[in-house]
């Protein structure tokens, strides 16, 4: 059974559609990178399956729940689905620490030995064990991404979403957040990643999809996308250096 699967599924914001019919599935511990120009849908996508947006019609699965309108059925999702913005989000009175346990803690009622061991874990995982006390403040950028990264893995996601998680980084920076998700590919984690960086895509990803007005324009193997695009719009895409 596919971890992700999407079917037919279609969004709008007004008289905008963002998503036109749109459908996929991601299987356990693949690695699926979206691509695509700025305003095809791809950081929507990636909204919707953490149901982060409503859709207008057709479903959604992700990790054995089908997307529903309601908010018990929201919090049940979001523990099997960790999502990393381009943004950290994390709490600048928190330490590492703290940032990292205050889920497992709240949501899934950890007791605070069990989280803190977590916590040490994941910041290994990561690269940042000698972190664990700091303040974001006093982190760089790469950093700062890399203990978001660590904060949804201390939930035991079944799927990792990525919405652009390097864009706002320097390439020294990017490379050192790259590192991380790579690890994680390779450890088995299911993953789907909005990317600009199409050497990762290529490199990483088992599928690479191709999104442009709102629909899956092109998808399959990442060799394959990249060395032998079968549409103009994905040729174009590629020469043109558009990230």
């Amino acid at each position: 059974m596919p971890v992700v699967a999407l079917e037919n599924v279609t969004k709008s914001f007004g008289a905008l559609t963002v998503l036109d019919g749109v459908s996929l599935a991601v299987e356990p511990g693949q690695v699926v990178a979206v691509i695509g120009r700025s305003g095809s849908g791809k950081s929507t996508m990636l909204r919707c399956i953490n149901g982060l947006e409503q859709i207008q019609s057709g479903r959604i699965e992700v990790a054995g729940h089908v997307l529903e309108n309601n908010k018990t059925a929201l919090r049940e999702l979001r523990q099997d689905v960790g999502m990393v913005f381009q943004s950290y989000n994390l709490f600048p009175h928190l330490t590492v620490e703290e940032n990292i346990t205050l889920a497992p803690r709240v949501v899934k009622k950890e007791p605070l030995a069990e989280a803190k061991a977590t916590a040490r874990n994941v910041l290994e995982q990561v690269g940042l064990s000698e972190k664990i006390d700091a303040y974001p403040e006093q982190l760089s950028g790469g950093q700062q991404q890399r203990v978001a990264i660590a904060r949804s893995l201390a939930m035991h996601p079944k799927v990792m979403l990525f919405d652009e998680v390097t864009s706002a980084l320097d390439p020294e920076l990017t490379e050192e957040v790259l590192r991380v998700m790579e690890g994680l590919a390779k450890a088995g984690m299911t993953m789907m990643l909005v990317t600009h960086e199409m050497g990762f895509a290529r490199r990483v990803a088992h599928v690479t999809v191709f999104m442009h007005k709102g629909k899956v324009w092109e998808s399959g193997p990442s060799e394959r996308i990249f060395s032998d695009p079968q549409t103009p719009e994905l040729r174009q895409f590629l020469a043109s250096g558009l990230k």
